[in-house]
């Protein structure tokens, strides 16, 4: 027994450790089981046994928990919406968001107004995402005229007709038969009669330094696709969001849509969000994942770059087909 040991005015005492009280091992519950781990998959396995070899446990689970919850909506006849920024896009997913579109995997797709400027880019020339390091200094960052000439007028026209912003670009690539439509979001939206809105913060994006953009168009444009969001978000009881690399924008006009719906006496029981992003954002975290589904929904945060985490996990939905 260690001597005692004595601070100026607390008596302390050496713990007598023969008293400690303890359990069998075979006893205690655990919170990682035998059934959940990982197992080793043959070469010849298909990407559903890949799948399914995956542990049972914290990300992997919540991928196959998201697969799931799409499958399930859909199957069901539920809305599934896909929220992200340009990001997506600029790393080479419009194809597959295009894809994905055109198998009604999604029901409507929300970006902001970047997102139009990198889809259009890549139609149009096959290439997009300027050197901004390289030609800020020469004053020539943001000045390619077609993309600010056609997309500024495809706006101005939306706003006169009310067709907002993602319906009248959709339309523009598609009708002039761009080389590269096949891969844009917008075109393919436009084409599967699926709901694409564009929320647009004035002054973000490079086609609003151009003498081509009204602001009071631009405004009232992104406020129809607002409405028009706003509606999609009202039909998501039992249905699913998914935020794709938007820290701001997204989530806080999706919080908006969803108390909007809310006060009309719309429902969100059975929501499930998903949010995608190298980080996991506070607006992301509070405005997709935790507020709106309460106690009523599910909420789940995937982290990883965006290149490989929407491949896997439409091909997770798909394998559950």
């Amino acid at each position: 027994m260690a001597p005692e040991i004595r601070y100026p005015h607390t008596p302390l005492k050496e713990l007598d450790l023969s008293e400690i009280k303890t359990y069998s091992v075979h006893d205690r519950p655990g919170k990682v089981s035998i059934k959940q781990i990982a197992r080793g998959v043959p070469s010849d396995e298909s990407f559903a046994g890949w799948l399914e070899s995956l542990p049972d446990i914290s990300a992997a689970r919540d991928l196959k928990l998201a697969a799931q919850a799409i499958h399930r909506a859909r199957g069901e006849g539920k809305g599934v919406l896909l929220g992200m920024g340009a990001h997506p896009i600029k790393v080479g997913l419009g194809g597959l968001i295009a894809q994905a579109l055109a198998d009604r995997i999604f029901t409507g797709i929300a970006t902001n107004g970047a997102a139009i400027i990198h889809d259009y880019e890549l139609a149009l020339t096959g290439k997009t995402s300027e050197d901004v390091d390289a030609v800020l200094s020469e004053g020539t960052f943001g000045m390619a005229l077609e993309t600010s000439a056609q997309l500024n007028s495809a706006i101005n026209d939306g706003a006169a007709s009310g067709e907002g912003i993602g319906y009248p670009v959709g339309r523009l690539i598609e009708e002039q038969d761009l080389p590269h439509a096949g891969a844009s979001v917008f075109a393919s939206a436009y084409r599967n009669g699926i709901p694409a809105t564009v929320h647009v913060a004035l002054g973000t994006d490079i086609i609003h330094m151009h003498p081509t953009c009204d602001g009071a168009a631009t405004g009232k444009a992104t406020m129809d696709d607002f409405r028009l969001f706003s509606r999609q978000v009202a039909a998501l009881e039992n249905g699913v969001f998914i935020n794709l690399g938007s820290a701001v924008i997204i989530p806080e006009i999706f919080l908006k849509a969803c108390s909007l719906s809310l006060n009309l006496g719309y429902s969100l029981e059975g929501l499930t969000t998903v949010n995608m992003d190298f980080i996991q954002h506070y607006r992301p975290r509070v405005n997709v994942v935790g507020r709106p589904t309460g106690s009523t929904g599910r909420g789940i945060s995937l982290t990883g770059h965006h290149e490989l985490l929407l491949p896997l996990l439409l091909a997770a939905v798909r394998a559950l087909n």
